[in-house]
């Protein structure tokens, strides 16, 4: 059995390819735009992600384009520190932690798609409409976008992982109920910003308190475009804006957020003066969609985003994604039955993502300023110990990091479950709730 389309050539789907070709399949890619152009803006590798691109044998493709991080801190809007711990390698994995463009990131996966199974691997500009299964195979049907490179209407293959994003054609095929996604009542504007080098080049700052407004800060790429300044990502969330469209890609204009952080006092970093050097700006609704009870009908399944899509929150949409296609892979490989393999991914990866999804519609590791803010009344501190304590934060990060399936190298056996329930939101929030 070697007929396995993939939908979608994002990050999750080109891993899921490399992923596959490993095990000795030939997947064939198909996506809808007829070019793929570095477009968006960061994304974090956790230490579990960068194992997945260590088995690719990409690393050491990937550090030259990226940004190794060493730590992380957390502030108050007024620029107080509220919490610091290390990352990464620094704080005991066996795996770094990077910081990365996705644009740049898609890029480095496509390329060594093509490299290791021909270029005929990807197919661009063909975008999915479809698709309808039988006993012996799927046939999935397609619209061109390219029209000097026309795709065929339809193509049939034994197996169909529909990883095309927070807007699966797959998907809503599957579950047309869930095609509605909730809205947190929350804004996320996006932009990166070239800005000298600050701290010591591998920092992660998380700014503000989340019943005014937060920020997210850190580098992507040194020396970039010829440049001694280094790119950096950042990311404002923003009550009480109108929902928008599900587009990541809305330019925006940034006058509306960048005074949002000019009371904030940090050493090392003018954030207002950053978020107003952006060159572009774009702004996305706070949006997920309700964990799915089931992934794979027959032979088809969900992968990335299209299974999971979560709140961009503690840097673990991508390398879900990335988990997802490793274990796609090995059980693909290990069982003969494709339909019982499809099954066995499911039964492996779906209750892990839907318990990050409901965590994440809180604040996920952000819950440290929202809890500083709600015992402060949004206001300065004297003591961050009488606030929040370093070891109730410490114990607060801890349980997440385990949620998110890489507990800490540090973590002391009675300090598991004790901050547990923090992240066991079943129902989101009012605001979150559909329009």
């Amino acid at each position: 059995m070697s007929d396995i389309a993939i939908i979608g050539a994002g990050l999750g789907g080109l891993t899921a390819a490399l992923r596959l070709h490993q095990a000795g399949f030939r997947p064939r890619v198909y996506e809808t735009v007829r070019d793929l152009k570095e477009l968006g803006v960061g994304i974090v590798i956790q230490p579990y992600g960068t194992k997945e691109i260590t088995e690719l044998g990409l690393l050491e493709k990937l550090r030259p384009v990226s940004v190794e991080s060493r730590e992380s801190f957390y502030f108050n809007q007024y620029g107080q520190q509220i919490f610091f711990e290390k990352c990464g390698r620094f704080l005991g994995y066996d795996y770094e932690q990077r910081f990365v463009h996705r644009g740049i990131m898609q890029k480095l996966l496509y390329n060594a798609v093509i490299e290791r199974m021909g270029k005929d691997a990807v197919v661009l500009g063909a975008r999915c409409t479809g698709f309808s299964q039988d006993e012996k195979g799927v046939t999935v049907r397609f619209t061109s976008n390219a029209a000097l490179n026309p795709v065929p209407d339809e193509v049939r293959a034994d197996i169909v992982i529909g990883a095309d994003g927070i807007k699966s054609a797959i998907r809503e095929q599957l579950h047309p109920q869930s095609s509605k996604p909730h809205y947190s009542g929350i804004s996320m504007w996006r932009g990166v910003s070239l800005i000298p080098r600050y701290n010591n080049g591998g920092t992660i700052l998380h700014i503000g308190a989340p019943g005014y407004g937060s920020m997210i800060v850190y580098p992507i790429l040194d020396n970039a475009y010829g440049t001694d300044l280094t790119l950096t990502n950042w990311v404002v969330e923003q009550n009480g804006r109108p929902e928008s469209i599900e587009d990541w890609y809305q330019k925006a204009d940034v006058a509306e957020i960048a005074h949002m952080f000019d009371i904030c006092k940090i050493d090392f970093i003018d954030v207002g003066e950053m978020v107003r050097a952006a060159k572009d700006v774009w702004v996305y609704p706070l949006i997920d969609h309700d964990p799915l009870e089931q992934w794979t009908f027959g032979r088809v399944t969900l992968l990335g985003d299209a299974a999971h899509a979560m709140y961009p929150r503690g840097g673990h949409g991508a390398c879900q994604a990335y988990v997802d296609a490793g274990a796609l892979a090995k059980c693909m490989a290990e069982m003969k039955d494709p339909l019982e393999a499809l099954q066995a991914y499911e039964q492996q990866r779906r209750p892990p993502t839907s318990r990050l999804v409901v965590a994440n519609r809180g604040d996920g590791p952000e819950v440290l300023r929202r809890i500083v803010e709600e015992r402060t009344g949004s206001k300065p501190f004297d003591d961050i110990e009488k606030v929040l304590p370093h070891a109730e934060a410490e114990g607060i990060l801890m349980a997440y990091h385990r949620l998110g399936g890489m507990k800490r190298p540090d973590e002391k056996p009675e300090a598991v479950g004790k901050y547990d329930s923090i992240y066991r939101r079943e129902e989101p929030r009012a605001a979150e709730k559909t329009k």
